[in-house]
């Protein structure tokens, strides 16, 4: 069977040699591409690429099937949601697909990272018999060579596959905004049907919220990005929970906060007229969109726009007071960190970092922190069959009922709730 030229005419044997050259100077993990059928493409494969356990289960016709199984589940998964997808094969070992689309058409993908999450045990071992009942496979050879397997934790496999999403799409030159665009409407309406979630337990009459448009307002106006999407989600999901599919109010809505949220940020210095025509250009896609989830991912995309463009006007004064602090929190928020560590990086008092972080940042040192630490927690939750205080401390806290309750107040849900609610 020929091989499915428009994949290997994007992804040539040159620019995959140099992608799993990269790759692998930074993750010992060798790279499959598969086409779109999950078949693999043996000229845009690494040599080792099929571990040993993989081929004593290919050899057994009922176990192939099952692995091709996987591998066109997991390309669905990562099509669908515009992400890399993580999961755990019918064998019980950890896999993950980096997708591989052009534009809007999904090509393939590369798998990565046939794993363990511990080293081999009786557990291991019996999870895998249960597993693989009624194949006629031989257990010795099976067993020794899933001692064989890298053993990786999930830190490890969620950097592995997000630094090679971006390195395949930076050196083929693909158009990301697609898988992006994917992304971001998979994010956002995993936080609004939290936020719908929530006034269903409360079961107190809902009125509109005008008080979180004057928060969002705010945000808008210093340039907070991360505290502007989570009102907007808020909002977003207390317009449908009251009008549960009515698209025409919810878009009726959505340009009078289109209208806010330009005029905010022609208040906080931006071009009115380039505001204007971002604006009709904004309302007129949204009233010509039809389902709920773009609706809502355009509103955000205007909205982090809008934002984009306040922004610029503080980046010369951000980044020569509050860049180190960022870059140093960034690196380190999986840490024990404190404020005093923060502020020598940036070469300021702790007095001044805070009065600098909340007059351009909008909210607390810690607040930023808390947020990067729970955006990992969810990641995990949803990509890792980790244990909620496995995920706690691998997110950067150390104290599980503090991680709960931060989680809680962010998400309006418990980690276990948010767990259920979003895995499909």
């Amino acid at each position: 069977m020929s091989e499915p030229s428009n994949l290997i005419n994007l992804i040539n044997e040159k620019t995959f040699q140099s992608v799993e050259k990269a790759f692998r100077k930074h993750f010992k993990l060798p790279l499959e591409t598969i086409d779109i059928l999950g078949r693999p493409i043996a000229s845009r494969c690494s040599d080792d690429c099929r571990p040993t356990f993989c081929s004593v289960i290919s050899k057994n016709k009922a176990g192939k099937k099952r692995c091709l199984q996987d591998r066109i589940r997991s390309l669905h998964i990562a099509f669908e949601t515009g992400q890399p997808s993580t999961t755990v094969c019918h064998a019980g070992i950890i896999f993950s697909c980096v997708p591989i689309m052009n534009q809007d058409m999904p090509l393939g993908g590369i798998l990565l990272g046939r794993c363990l999450s511990e080293p081999f045990s009786s557990a291991i071992q019996e999870d895998m018999e249960k597993r693989l009942l009624g194949l006629r496979l031989s257990k010795s050879v099976l067993f020794r060579s899933a001692r064989q397997l890298p053993i990786l934790s999930a830190r490890t496999i969620h950097d592995a596959v997000e630094f090679l999403y971006i390195l395949l799409y930076e050196t083929a030159q693909l158009d990301p905004r697609v898988i992006e665009w994917k992304r971001l409407q998979s994010q956002q309406q995993s936080q609004i049907s939290g936020h719908i979630h929530l006034h269903k337990q409360t079961q107190l009459p809902e009125k509109y919220p005008f008080q979180s448009e004057r928060e969002l307002i705010a945000k808008v106006k210093i340039g907070d990005k991360t505290g502007a999407r989570e009102i907007l989600n808020s909002l977003l999901g207390s317009i449908l929970f009251r009008n549960p599919g009515q698209l025409n109010i919810l878009k009726v809505r959505l340009v009078e906060l289109l209208g806010m949220l330009s005029r905010s940020a022609s208040e906080a210095g931006v071009d009115p007229d380039l505001l204007l025509e971002k604006n009709v250009g904004y309302i007129n896609k949204v009233l010509l969109l039809d389902t709920q989830e773009e609706i809502c991912a355009w509103i955000s995309f205007a909205l982090n726009d809008f934002i984009d463009s306040v922004y610029a006007l503080q980046k010369p004064q951000r980044q020569s007071r509050l860049g180190p602090a960022l870059s140093y929190i960034q690196k380190h928020y999986r840490e024990k960190i404190t404020l005093d560590q923060i502020a020598r990086a940036a070469h300021l008092s702790a007095s001044r970092l805070c009065h600098l972080f909340a007059g351009q940042m909008g909210f607390t040192v810690f607040d930023y922190i808390a947020s990067l630490r729970i955006d990992r927690a969810k990641t995990l939750l949803l990509s890792t069959d980790q244990t909620c205080l496995q995920i706690c401390y691998d997110s950067g806290f150390f104290n599980l009922s503090y991680f709960n309750r931060t989680f809680r107040q962010q998400t309006g849900m418990t980690p276990t709730q948010f767990r259920k609610q979003n895995l499909r």
